[in-house]
């Protein structure tokens, strides 16, 4: 079992982009897709996501808050192995247009023709307060 601080494992994350959001929908069911981090990196905890006001995961995270991310890496150099991050956390929705602008990108134009002002967008933060990694060898869990 190894001992990796947030510090830590956020530097092994820093290339990690896509990560899979999973909500609980309104059936019971646990529902997945994919949501990209857009090189918002440095992670402290905190994940941050845009989407459309109107999608189903909106509605499925205000009808429970309690979510999970899981990360994937690509297969390391000479082959070694990837990493893998599983969080559980809390996902609150935000709307205020300068905190979308403290996570925003160019890239997310693609998705958001007009930025922070698209009418519907969303920002969804996951605190979270259990991550578990493995790494090779390496794996553990840091709670916050």
């Amino acid at each position: 079992m190894s001992e990796l601080t947030l510090h830590d494992l956020s530097k092994k994350m820093a290339k990690l982009d896509f990560a899979m959001l999973n909500t609980r929908s309104p059936s019971g069911n646990l529902t997945s897709r994919p949501m990209s981090n857009n090189g918002d990196v440095e992670y402290d905890g905190d994940s941050y996501f845009f989407a459309y006001e109107t999608s189903r995961k909106i509605a499925d995270i205000r009808a429970d808050s309690e979510v999970s991310l899981t990360y994937t890496g690509a297969i390391g150099m000479l082959g070694g192995s990837p990493l893998f991050v599983a969080v559980e956390g809390v996902a609150s929705l935000i709307t205020d247009k300068p905190t979308f602008a403290d996570h925003w990108t160019k890239d997310l134009d693609h998705y958001f023709p007009d930025g922070i002002d698209t009418p519907g967008v969303v920002m969804i933060r996951v605190q979270a307060k259990s991550i578990r990694y493995w790494d090779g060898k390496d794996e553990g869990q840091i709670s916050l």
